[in-house]
Protein backbone atom coordinates (compact mmCIF):
# COMPACT_ATOMS: atom_id res chain seq x y z
CA UNK A 1 0.00 0.00 0.00
CA UNK A 2 1.38 3.61 -0.75
CA UNK A 3 -0.19 6.49 1.50
CA UNK A 4 0.28 9.92 0.69
CA UNK A 5 0.80 12.15 3.76
CA UNK A 6 1.30 15.88 4.35
CA UNK A 7 4.32 15.65 6.04
CA UNK A 8 5.83 12.84 4.15
CA UNK A 9 5.21 12.80 1.05
CA UNK A 10 4.26 8.95 -0.61
CA UNK A 11 5.04 6.07 2.06
CA UNK A 12 5.12 2.88 0.98
CA UNK A 13 4.29 -0.58 3.50
CA UNK A 14 2.93 -3.52 3.57
CA UNK A 15 -0.39 -4.67 5.23
CA UNK A 16 -0.74 -8.02 6.15
CA UNK A 17 -4.17 -9.63 4.94
CA UNK A 18 -4.79 -6.47 2.43
CA UNK A 19 -6.15 -8.88 -0.06
CA UNK A 20 -8.74 -9.90 2.39
CA UNK A 21 -12.64 -9.35 2.22
CA UNK A 22 -12.08 -7.46 5.63
CA UNK A 23 -9.26 -5.09 4.34
CA UNK A 24 -10.04 -4.41 0.47
CA UNK A 25 -12.71 -2.26 0.99
CA UNK A 26 -10.33 0.10 3.58
CA UNK A 27 -7.43 0.09 1.01
CA UNK A 28 -9.41 1.49 -1.68
CA UNK A 29 -7.40 3.99 -3.14
CA UNK A 30 -8.93 8.10 -2.42
CA UNK A 31 -10.06 6.47 1.21
CA UNK A 32 -8.82 8.74 3.92
CA UNK A 33 -7.14 5.98 6.59
CA UNK A 34 -5.20 6.27 9.54
CA UNK A 35 -2.03 4.43 9.10
CA UNK A 36 0.79 3.23 11.80
CA UNK A 37 4.06 2.24 10.09
CA UNK A 38 6.63 -0.28 11.71
CA UNK A 39 9.85 -1.32 10.82
CA UNK A 40 12.83 -3.05 12.60
CA UNK A 41 15.22 -1.98 10.50
CA UNK A 42 15.56 1.45 7.99
CA UNK A 43 15.66 -0.99 4.66
CA UNK A 44 12.80 -3.03 5.43
CA UNK A 45 9.99 -2.11 3.84
CA UNK A 46 7.58 -1.19 6.50
CA UNK A 47 4.50 -3.12 7.77
CA UNK A 48 1.30 -0.88 8.24
CA UNK A 49 -1.67 -1.38 10.65
CA UNK A 50 -4.41 0.31 8.90
CA UNK A 51 -7.91 1.92 10.08
CA UNK A 52 -10.40 3.54 8.02
CA UNK A 53 -11.55 7.01 9.06
CA UNK A 54 -13.50 7.75 6.08
CA UNK A 55 -14.51 5.91 2.85
CA UNK A 56 -15.27 6.40 -0.89
CA UNK A 57 -16.40 3.69 -1.68
CA UNK A 58 -20.00 4.06 -2.51
CA UNK A 59 -18.71 6.32 -5.73
CA UNK A 60 -17.20 3.28 -7.23
CA UNK A 61 -21.04 2.44 -8.06
CA UNK A 62 -20.75 6.17 -10.06
CA UNK A 63 -18.73 5.32 -13.22
CA UNK A 64 -17.84 8.79 -13.93
CA UNK A 65 -16.72 9.67 -9.91
CA UNK A 66 -15.14 6.10 -10.10
CA UNK A 67 -13.37 7.10 -13.00
CA UNK A 68 -11.58 10.16 -11.40
CA UNK A 69 -10.70 8.94 -8.17
CA UNK A 70 -9.17 6.49 -9.46
CA UNK A 71 -6.72 8.85 -12.25
CA UNK A 72 -6.23 11.17 -9.42
CA UNK A 73 -5.05 8.60 -7.24
CA UNK A 74 -3.15 6.93 -9.83
CA UNK A 75 -1.36 9.82 -11.28
CA UNK A 76 -0.16 10.73 -7.59
CA UNK A 77 0.83 7.53 -6.54
CA UNK A 78 2.91 7.36 -9.76
CA UNK A 79 4.87 10.31 -10.26
CA UNK A 80 5.34 11.88 -6.91
CA UNK A 81 8.40 10.41 -5.64
CA UNK A 82 8.03 8.42 -2.30
CA UNK A 83 9.26 10.49 1.15
CA UNK A 84 9.49 13.70 -0.67
CA UNK A 85 7.32 15.96 1.15
CA UNK A 86 4.77 18.01 -1.37
CA UNK A 87 2.22 19.21 0.82
CA UNK A 88 0.75 21.46 -1.79
CA UNK A 89 0.10 18.31 -4.21
CA UNK A 90 -1.25 16.28 -0.68
CA UNK A 91 -3.69 20.00 -0.10
CA UNK A 92 -4.69 19.76 -4.08
CA UNK A 93 -5.62 15.75 -4.03
CA UNK A 94 -7.83 16.00 -0.77
CA UNK A 95 -9.72 19.26 -2.29
CA UNK A 96 -10.10 17.35 -5.67
CA UNK A 97 -11.34 13.89 -3.89
CA UNK A 98 -13.78 15.87 -1.55
CA UNK A 99 -14.67 17.59 -5.08
CA UNK A 100 -15.50 14.79 -6.95
CA UNK A 101 -17.49 13.22 -3.43
CA UNK A 102 -19.77 16.68 -2.77
CA UNK A 103 -21.08 17.48 -6.76
CA UNK A 104 -23.36 16.13 -7.94
CA UNK A 105 -21.95 15.97 -11.74
CA UNK A 106 -18.81 16.25 -13.02
CA UNK A 107 -19.23 19.94 -14.09
CA UNK A 108 -19.01 20.65 -10.33
CA UNK A 109 -15.21 19.29 -10.16
CA UNK A 110 -13.98 18.78 -13.79
CA UNK A 111 -12.25 22.10 -13.31
CA UNK A 112 -10.49 21.14 -10.66
CA UNK A 113 -9.18 18.35 -12.04
CA UNK A 114 -7.58 19.99 -14.91
CA UNK A 115 -6.25 22.51 -11.75
CA UNK A 116 -4.42 19.21 -10.32
CA UNK A 117 -2.82 18.19 -13.22
CA UNK A 118 -1.40 21.09 -13.66
CA UNK A 119 0.11 21.65 -10.31
CA UNK A 120 1.59 17.97 -10.67
CA UNK A 121 3.18 19.27 -13.60
CA UNK A 122 4.04 22.44 -12.23
CA UNK A 123 5.43 21.01 -9.14
CA UNK A 124 7.16 18.31 -10.24
CA UNK A 125 9.11 20.79 -12.83
CA UNK A 126 7.43 20.31 -16.02
CA UNK A 127 5.35 23.59 -16.26
CA UNK A 128 4.45 27.64 -15.04
CA UNK A 129 1.77 26.93 -12.76
CA UNK A 130 -1.92 26.84 -13.21
CA UNK A 131 -3.16 29.23 -15.70
CA UNK A 132 -6.44 29.25 -14.32
CA UNK A 133 -9.68 27.30 -13.80
CA UNK A 134 -11.54 26.70 -16.59
CA UNK A 135 -15.24 26.81 -16.11
CA UNK A 136 -16.68 25.89 -19.57
CA UNK A 137 -17.25 22.20 -20.72
CA UNK A 138 -15.35 22.95 -24.11
CA UNK A 139 -12.52 25.01 -22.17
CA UNK A 140 -12.28 21.79 -19.53
CA UNK A 141 -12.19 19.34 -22.47
CA UNK A 142 -9.54 21.35 -24.59
CA UNK A 143 -7.46 21.82 -20.82
CA UNK A 144 -7.43 17.66 -20.43
CA UNK A 145 -6.09 17.64 -23.84
CA UNK A 146 -3.36 20.18 -23.56
CA UNK A 147 -2.39 18.62 -19.76
CA UNK A 148 -2.95 14.57 -21.05
CA UNK A 149 -0.54 15.77 -23.76
CA UNK A 150 2.17 17.19 -20.90
CA UNK A 151 1.64 14.45 -18.73
CA UNK A 152 2.61 11.58 -21.80
CA UNK A 153 5.63 13.47 -22.77
CA UNK A 154 7.05 14.72 -19.39
CA UNK A 155 5.65 12.03 -16.84
CA UNK A 156 4.59 9.13 -18.52
CA UNK A 157 6.57 8.49 -21.48
CA UNK A 158 8.56 5.01 -20.06
CA UNK A 159 5.53 3.75 -18.59
CA UNK A 160 2.29 5.11 -20.31
CA UNK A 161 -0.32 2.12 -20.78
CA UNK A 162 -0.68 1.07 -17.06
CA UNK A 163 -1.33 4.09 -15.32
CA UNK A 164 -2.55 6.86 -18.75
CA UNK A 165 -5.08 4.26 -19.06
CA UNK A 166 -7.24 5.13 -16.09
CA UNK A 167 -7.24 9.17 -17.82
CA UNK A 168 -8.10 7.57 -21.11
CA UNK A 169 -11.28 6.05 -19.41
CA UNK A 170 -12.02 9.07 -17.19
CA UNK A 171 -11.64 11.24 -20.05
CA UNK A 172 -13.86 9.48 -22.25
CA UNK A 173 -16.65 9.63 -19.69
CA UNK A 174 -16.27 13.50 -19.38
CA UNK A 175 -16.89 13.41 -22.99
CA UNK A 176 -20.05 11.45 -23.16
CA UNK A 177 -21.12 13.56 -20.41
CA UNK A 178 -20.67 16.80 -21.89
CA UNK A 179 -22.92 15.23 -25.12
Amino acid sequence: MRVMTADYGLLAGYVRGGRSRTMRPVLQPSNIVRAEFRARVETQLPGLTVELEHSRGPLMAEPLAAAALDWATALTASVVPELHPYPTIHSALDGLLIAIEAAPAARGWAGALVSYEALILSALGFGQGDGGRPDDWPDVLASLNQSGARLDRYLFSDRRADVLAARERLVERLKRAAA
